[in-house]
């Protein structure tokens, strides 16, 4: 007989921490950049013990031994998440410059991943495969604004577009 799935959190505060969590790069370093943003859930109420992790490729678009490129950071009580990073290349002629992001939390069996596109990039967005695939309102729920800022809605009318792997 088969039983319900339920959710077995949050015990993000017990296994998740990492000690160099939201840097990606010291906040020193040259090119270094802010990420930020709110989980939402489904009504738009923050979500407090999310766990928001990118990763992505360095300056120059590589995914070399010089660049970590990861980062986890847990949401505070009003669901912000921030990272510290540098904006990455271009990984090939094709992928517009991102950041890959998953973000596990309460009532999510399996961790949901998106992207997270930059503004500044219009040209290199346009021709971006992944962002070509969606629709203009998809498109805008991949897109940090211009003070970096990326809200992560996890359900309702401005859902974040997310991918399966």
């Amino acid at each position: 007989m088969l039983t319900p799935s339920q959710t077995v959190g949050p015990f993000f505060s017990i296994c998740l921490p990492w000690s160099d969590g939201p840097h990606v790069v010291e906040e020193h370093t040259e090119g270094a950049i802010t990420l930020f943003g709110y989980v939402l859930d489904g009504e738009g109420a923050p979500v407090p013990d999310a766990v928001v992790e990118t990763w992505q490729a360095g300056p120059d678009g590589s995914f070399g031994p010089d660049f970590r490129g990861f980062g986890r950071a847990p949401t505070h009580g009003n669901g912000r998440w921030e990272i510290t990073t540098v904006k990455p290349g271009r990984v090939d002629d094709r992928q517009a410059p991102h950041i890959d992001v998953s973000v596990l939390a309460r009532g999510l069996l399996n961790r949901v991943i998106t992207r997270i596109y930059f503004a500044d990039e219009a040209e290199a967005n346009a021709a971006d495969p992944v962002l070509a695939a969606l629709t203009d309102g998809q498109r805008g729920t991949l897109i940090a604004g211009p003070d970096h800022r990326f809200d992560i809605h996890l359900q309702g009318p401005d859902e974040t577009v997310f991918f399966r792997l």
